[in-house]
Formats: structure tokens, C-alpha cells, sequence
């Protein structure tokens, strides 16, 4: 991931609803959840979040699939461990083993 990449995915995290949004769709993992639940749960008009899920999504942080009339929304996985990674990679003055736990914590698989 370069600079301009992480900005625009802390940028779009530096908002209470759409963090909170991430946060949620990391907790439902590995499954989706529908954008008219989510406008619901989080108490914001649909157009709103179909906003915040855009933006989120452009930050390259969550995916949509389209079942019917239905758009479900999950967590990026690689997205994320991108982000984590150009986080951490320089730790420690470039010698990441004295941060490996940190970078295995990281970049773990999360779930199945």
C-alpha cells in the first residue's frame, strides 16, 4: 500500500459512523450484512449510508455482493491487512523482527 492509499482509508475511518459501521462489519464476519440494516442500526437515513458504504469501499475497507434487491456489505480483509502492514512495516527503525508479534497479530488470519 503506498501513502496516498493509507490516507484515504484512515480518512474514511476518521468518522464516528463509519467506524462504527467497520467496526460492526468486522464483528459479523465472515458474513455480510444488508445496507438497509445497517441505515437502521446505526439511526441515518439510507442515502446517508449508502454514502458512508461508498466511501468505505472506495478506501478499498469493506465489499458489497448483491443478492437480488439486497446489497450486503462485509469487511475487506486484504484491504485491512494492507493498511495494518504499511502501518507497522517501518516499526522499530526497519527491522521489523523486533515487532514480529505485533506484525503476526496483525496480518493473522482472522477467520475462516
Amino acid at each position: 500500500m503506498k501513502s496516498k492509499q493509507a490516507i484515504t482509508a484512515l480518512s474514511a475511518l476518521a468518522q464516528e459512523t463509519r467506524l462504527g459501521v467497520f467496526r460492526h462489519l468486522m464483528q459479523s464476519l465472515p458474513a455480510g450484512v444488508p445496507a438497509g440494516d445497517l441505515a437502521e442500526q446505526f439511526g441515518v437515513p439510507a442515502s446517508t449510508m449508502s454514502n458512508h458504504l461508498a466511501i468505505l469501499t472506495r478506501a478499498g475497507l469493506t465489499r458489497s455482493e448483491r443478492e437480488g434487491r439486497t446489497v450486503y456489505y462485509a469487511a475487506e480483509l486484504d484491504g485491512i491487512k494492507g493498511l495494518l502492514e504499511f502501518l507497522v512495516k517501518d516499526c522499530c527503525n526497519g527491522k521489523s523482527s523486533a515487532c514480529n508479534k505485533l506484525l503476526e497479530a496483525a496480518l493473522a488470519p482472522c477467520c475462516p
